[in-house]
């Protein structure tokens, strides 16, 4: 712990490097991992795959302040794909919006972490999802709000392929592209594995980048790994080198990611953690944790 609380004093300062971060985040996901398992609910597939995403946000990117959160010019994440909200809670409990020790309490009745993030229950979530879709509708109408107010904030919306799946994205993908509202990003978490299947026995989503260019975003150059962190950071580059809005980032990522036998199974998206596979897969985030702490 003494690496990572060195890392978390530091973010007080200065954003977090590739291997700060890669180590922050084995850090995080171990610490879902638990929680996870001592609640027996929840969802670790989604949660997994776009940790390290919404950790260099939060912890390289985003305008913020945790004493202020809700400061006007401060910039905006939603995370669309709400079911995995306790990466959203590890993040923002270690980045300092609210206790550490309250993540136990995650989908305990009555708790402030509900089991999809409520704006009403958790200062810091910037706008309670659950209805898979809805995301990036509202990102495009906070960055319109933006521009209205004379406001610079960025906002982001994070989703996976169920958002894909549901018309709405499709309609604001193409509201956005002809409103082209300054600093709206749009990030999907590629991990192509849902609840029942893999996205090609649901819903085909290919070719995703030809479709996304055809409604008239800015998409980056190239798919990035969003389980590396160099590449993440990469693909942020990337935002502030265009000029082009708005803008979209297909990151390519692994369901379930950093345990061996759960990694690509859609029986891992929201099943709980039972104390067989806590105990064989513990140790290999424990590892992988261990690993990256050395490399800092």
């Amino acid at each position: 712990m003494g690496k990572i609380e060195d890392l978390l004093q530091k973010k007080r300062d200065a954003a977090l490097n590739p291997e700060e971060l890669a180590a922050l985040t084995a850090f995080l996901r171990l610490n879902i991992f638990d929680v996870l398992h001592s609640r027996q609910t929840g969802h670790w597939g989604g949660a997994s795959s776009a940790l390290e995403i919404v950790t260099a946000l939060y912890f390289n990117r985003l305008k913020i302040d945790p004493s202020k959160p809700e400061w006007e010019d401060r910039d905006r994440f939603i995370l669309s794909k709400g079911h995995a909200s306790l990466n959203l809670y590890a993040v923002l409990a270690h980045r300092g919006f609210f206790p550490t020790q309250d993540l136990p309490s995650f989908r305990v009745f009555g708790s402030k972490l509900q089991g999809h993030p409520s704006m009403r229950k958790l200062k810091g979530v910037d706008m309670s999802t659950g209805a898979l879709g809805h995301g990036l509708s509202i990102g495009v109408g906070l960055a319109l709000a933006a521009r209205i107010a004379g406001k610079n904030f960025y906002t982001y919306v994070l989703s996976g392929e169920g958002c894909l799946d549901e018309g709405s994205t499709w309609e604001a993908l193409l509201y956005a592209a002809k409103t082209k509202p300054k600093g709206l990003v749009y990030l999907i978490d590629y991990n192509k594995v849902q609840l029942d299947g893999t996205i090609s026995e649901i819903l085909p989503l290919e070719p995703l980048a030809d479709k996304i260019k055809s409604f008239g975003w800015n998409l980056a150059p190239k798919s990035y790994d969003g389980n590396n962190t160099k590449q993440i950071l990469e693909a942020f580059d990337w935002i502030d080198s265009d000029a082009v809005w708005p803008k979209a980032i297909i990151f390519d990522t692994i369901k379930g990611k950093g345990v061996s036998f759960m990694e690509g199974k859609n029986a891992w998206h929201g099943a709980p953690i039972d104390d067989d596979s806590y105990a064989k897969g513990r140790p290999e985030l424990a590892a992988d944790l261990k690993k990256k702490e050395a490399a800092l």
